[in-house]
């Protein structure tokens, strides 16, 4: 057992993207990063910096027992858990197969909540644990033609909230990160997701304003908007429940926060339809 009194993170899709960046971050924070992945050949940069390669699919119930016992075997605790495995699961609701949508759901919702209850018993052991779910604005409002990937994240929203409140009498903080625009290639797989289901059919209008509309995620931030979000946290003795950051994170949630349905929408088509 490790017995280095550095504070214990599991960082989950840590190959690329969001995740790489925040274990990445919590290495030069200090912390024993173990860092979960399905392509676990990508994590030699994080390996070379210190971090600890967990080979990873969230989906697989014995990967996800087996990297949560070799953590409290090596060190003894988790002290924070970061959900940031997942993907877009695009295409047109008619479009996409259903084995499709369970696979989002399993990837974005239930491979969280798995780990989330292989961590709990240790975290509520020791009274102390951080929780972080990434989400994202499209966990407050959806979009067409990301149908599924906004029910996985709306749902981890819900979830997130009725833990928070169960938890938190044993010293346990859960705290919600919503990007908005990010560089990665997230963006990249789920639009091409989309256009090979939807862009031959009735939807092939949608798709082609989608695909006008992607030279603007060249204005985006990196990942580190993200990271810097989930070190806030860390650093605050009182934790917000919710971050968000990044291309029009805070415009767009104020909008969904302020009009009715029918002028967000209005809004949202309107975009689509300038594209």
């Amino acid at each position: 057992m490790n017995t280095d009194s550095s504070p214990v993170a599991f960082v989950t899709g840590a190959s690329s993207g969001i995740g790489r960046d925040i274990a990445s971050r919590l290495l030069s924070e200090g912390y024993v990063v173990y860092a979960g992945a399905r392509r676990v050949g990508r994590l030699a940069e994080l390996v070379s910096k210190g971090g600890i390669a967990l080979e990873l699919d969230v989906t697989d119930e014995v990967a996800c027992v087996a990297a949560v016992e070799r953590i409290v075997t090596d060190s003894g605790r988790i002290d924070v858990l970061v959900n940031a495995a997942g993907y877009g699961q695009y295409g047109a609701l008619e479009d996409v197969p259903l084995d499709a949508a369970r696979r989002q759901l399993e990837t974005n919702l239930f491979g969280p909540g798995r780990l989330i209850q292989l961590s709990l018993p240790h975290m509520r052991a020791r009274r102390f644990g951080k929780i972080f779910n990434i989400s994202s604005i499209g966990g407050r409002f959806a979009l067409p033609l990301g149908g599924w990937y906004h029910a996985s994240k709306f749902a981890l929203e819900g979830y997130s909230d009725a833990l928070r409140n169960e938890v938190r009498q044993f010293g346990i903080d859960v705290v919600v990160i919503e990007p908005g625009g990010i560089r990665s290639e997230w963006s990249d797989i789920a639009v091409e997701e989309g256009r090979n289901l939807s862009s031959g059919g009735a939807y092939a209008g949608l798709v082609s304003a989608m695909m006008r509309m992607r030279p603007q995620e060249a204005k985006a931030p990196g990942p580190e908007v993200v990271s810097d979000l989930v070190v806030k946290a860390l650093r605050s003795r009182h934790p917000r429940t919710r971050y968000h950051g990044g291309l029009m994170a805070r415009p767009l949630l104020f909008l969904r926060r302020h009009l009715s349905d029918r002028l967000f929408d209005r809004l949202i088509m309107s975009g689509f339809r300038a594209a």
